[in-house]
């Protein structure tokens, strides 16, 4: 298992990140729905609503993870999910990992903290699904500017 593992901290600071992205994300595909049905008159049930914030949500995490590995915050923060050999994570891993997130995150954090005591340091859902949050290499800094030239 060759890979260039990321601090926790990084991790925590895409996951900050990533809330305000959920939270643009399910106000336009839940609240603005809800507003233009509510105004015919129809309203979706408590386990409908949960439903469909678990498969919006579900959507964009697994094609983020299928399509390049990183999520708008993970690139930013120069993260990446791989497979525990550095390859692209498979879709049954992607999905895994999304499901084994919720309660990792929801049972006040046990899963954060999990990485705190993992001897790879990895969140519990990454160990269960065999996926690793790594440095992304291959965002390579930018060139110096050319000092003849005055760029």
């Amino acid at each position: 298992m060759i890979h260039d593992p990321s601090s926790i901290g990084r991790r925590l600071g895409a996951m900050l990140y990533e809330s305000l992205v959920v939270f643009a994300i399910l106000l336009a595909t839940f609240l603005f729905p809800q507003v233009v049905l509510s105004g015919f008159g129809m309203h979706l049930g408590g386990k409908a609503m949960w439903l469909h914030v678990f498969l919006v949500l579900m959507a964009y995490f697994v094609w983020c993870w299928l399509h390049g590995g990183q999520t708008l915050p993970m690139k930013t923060w120069k993260l990446k999910l791989v497979d525990q050999k550095g390859a692209a994570p498979r879709p049954l891993q992607a999905v895994l990992r999304y499901m084994a997130a919720w309660p990792s995150i929801m049972l006040f954090g046990i899963g954060i903290i999990w990485a705190l005591f993992d001897r790879d340091g990895q969140f519990l859902h990454d160990r269960i699904a065999g996926t690793l949050i790594v440095r992304d290499s291959g965002s390579a800094p930018l060139d110096p500017p050319d000092q003849k030239s005055g760029r």
